[in-house]
């Protein structure tokens, strides 16, 4: 038998097991109600729906620059300009394919193999996966109600091992939480003092319920910073993102996705610029985000869980149902059998403390979420 590379031994990404599941029980006739992978229930802006049909039509769609296309690229440096009063040269921010493009590319020009890079625990199980196929050690380290379920500079500097960069998250999956202004500076601060290469995911802004979210690039101007059209755009299937780059980086990252990549799909890139002339209508969605998780904050206590994460972001509720199970993907299982509700269980975040959570994503329709909440106090309750 022929060789089988080690890089692809790897854990799944269990919540794409669990919507098979979810499907699989769907196919056969029974009904699922599904909150377990973070996508937005709506479709892409109308005016992006618009621009992509007269691309079909009108665009040839061949290959654009493997950096992205320009006009994207400035439209997205005056999206900075407008929220953060920020104004990165468009030169520094780089189209990718998804902001799993952007992550590869980012951990791939920025740590070599045999270094080690830190990330909170629980965290989005696709960096510690990438960052391991890459050769790259990965530290992970526990967080939670005291530290508001992140990493702040106190943590670091009672690390016992030294690390070569950082993967934050601001707002987080599956978390919810978020870092604040002055705690993203000392973050930035803190990097920079140690010599470490800070990544800010930052993939959920637009969808907070109080505080705005703070950008790493507004404390320092070498950290990399990962977006994507997928969350707030309402745009998960055109797989589009982006990164906002040091300028140092740019030639590594250029030769790296004209050979991975080629370039970011062409027909989303010219969509997308629409996107920023639908702030209003993607406003709307996240009021919509914003009802579902009033209503399982409400709700979901009258089933028992009444111990979350703070949802101060995204679209997700992060329950803890340690007095029910120590086993969250069994009990995951079982909720999906009994009742129809697809949930992600914890351990897919967080291989410690993982087995105590459940992560509610709350971002499909509000009667849904309604009849899942009714459905768990029926089950649990």
């Amino acid at each position: 038998m022929l060789k089988i590379s080690n890089r692809g031994i790897i854990p799944a990404f269990i919540v794409m097991d669990v919507m098979r599941a979810a499907n699989e029980r769907a196919s056969s006739g029974e009904d699922v109600i599904h909150l377990e992978v973070g996508q937005p229930s709506s479709p892409a802006p109308l005016k992006v729906l618009e621009t992509a049909k007269s691309a079909l039509i009108d665009d040839k769609l061949g290959y654009t620059d493997a950096l992205g296309n320009f006009s994207l690229r400035e439209k997205i440096s005056s999206h900075y300009r407008k929220f953060y009063g920020l104004e990165p040269d468009p030169r520094r921010i780089i189209i990718t394919t998804g902001a799993s493009g952007g992550l590869l590319l980012s951990f791939i020009s920025a740590f070599d193999a045999g270094e080690r890079v830190g990330l909170a625990s629980p965290s989005y199980p696709a960096y510690k996966n990438m960052l391991t196929a890459l050769g790259i050690s990965v530290l992970e380290i526990p967080v939670g109600d005291q530290s508001h379920f992140q990493l702040t500079p106190g943590i670091m500097e009672s690390l016992s091992q030294n690390i070569d960069g950082l993967i934050i998250a601001s707002p987080s999956n599956p978390t919810g939480s978020m870092i604040s202004a002055a705690a993203m500076s000392d973050l930035v601060g803190w990097c920079g003092r140690s010599g470490v290469r800070l990544i800010s995911d930052e993939i959920y802004h637009g969808i907070v319920y109080g505080e705005e979210a703070s950008t790493a690039l507004s404390y320092g101007n070498d950290v990399i910073v990962i977006n994507s059209f997928s969350k707030y755009f309402s745009m998960t299937g055109w797989r589009l993102g982006w990164i906002v780059i040091p300028e140092s980086m740019q030639r590594s990252i250029e030769c790296l996705t004209q050979n991975l990549f080629i370039s970011p799909p062409s027909l989303s890139q010219l969509a997308a610029i629409a996107a920023f002339d639908c702030l209003d209508e993607l406003d709307r969605n996240v009021e919509r985000y914003r009802k579902n998780r009033e209503l399982l904050l409400n709700e979901l206590p009258k089933a028992g869980l009444k111990e979350f994460a703070p949802a101060d972001g995204a679209f997700y509720v992060y329950a803890n149902v340690s007095h029910l199970t120590n086993d969250s993907k069994q009990f995951c299982d079982k909720m999906l059998s009994k009742t129809g509700v697809a949930a992600t269980p914890g351990v897919d975040f967080d291989g410690l403390h993982g087995k105590e959570y459940v992560r509610f994503c709350f971002a499909g329709a509000t009667d849904d979420i309604a009849e899942a909440a009714l459905r768990l106090k029926i089950w649990l309750g």
